[in-house]
């Protein structure tokens, strides 16, 4: 299956009244680059493709045309076993990664060990400038290090990626949303002392007040450290 055979197939797989719902989800990106290719499907390929040639051939082909095509590669990456060869296929997608969606799907299995060199590549990731590379570095955090595995100065690294970019910061705000839920004892100061941005800070609460995780005493004082 050479790439032009996976296009079409992603094509046969699409749903254009699906399509237009995902574009509205995404309006940073021309709504003609989605072909409206639902996530299980996507994983199913996914799986075929995963370990043959054509995957290969496929993930070394940057830029796609598509937004499913994205979607497809990052759900690749995540099928990878090795450590290394995950990071370099990492490097080689993030710059391109252009919207939430595709970002947030990035969960490579390779990392779920916390293999020691990540949390090195962790801080490249969030001091790369680029939105959806930061994003995604702080989503490792999130998604990796807030059960076991977590430090303290974890938190200061995600703090300080506060930086006004509205899909960084809303990251950061889910961060520190689910700190404080696990590990609340090491999150709950950065809301008490102002340690974010006012956006980030309130918008941390509001997710906070939202969440099933966080007992109803912490929420009533989450709301009282409301920035006003």
């Amino acid at each position: 299956m050479e790439n032009n055979a996976v296009l079409e197939r992603l094509k046969s797989l699409a749903d254009g009244k699906y399509a237009a719902f995902q574009a509205a989800l995404i309006p940073n990106i021309p709504p003609e680059s989605v072909l409206g290719v639902r996530t299980p499907e996507l994983r199913r390929f996914a799986r075929e493709l995963r370990n043959t040639p054509e995957a290969a051939c496929f993930m070394s082909t940057l830029p796609h045309s598509y937004y499913d095509e994205y979607n497809l590669h990052g759900l690749l990456i995540n099928e990878l076993r090795g450590y290394d060869e995950t990071v370099a296929a990492l490097d080689r997608f993030l710059p391109y990664v252009d919207n939430w969606a595709t970002c947030d799907l990035l969960s490579p299995r390779a990392f779920k060990p916390r293999p020691e060199p990540l949390m090195g590549e962790v801080e490249r990731w969030t001091a790369s400038g680029r939105t959806y590379t930061v994003r995604f570095g702080i989503g490792v955090l999130l998604g990796f290090y807030l059960d076991e595995g977590f430090d303290p100065s974890q938190l200061e690294l995600a703090a300080g990626c506060c930086c006004g970019e509205y899909y960084v910061d809303m990251m950061v705000a889910w961060y520190f949303a689910t700190a404080l839920a696990k590990q609340r004892e090491s999150a709950l100061p950065y809301i008490e002392n102002r340690r974010l941005s006012r956006w980030v800070h309130n918008k941390a609460i509001q997710k906070s007040v939202e969440s099933r995780r966080i007992a109803p005493e912490l929420k009533e004082y989450l709301k009282s450290l409301r920035w006003k």
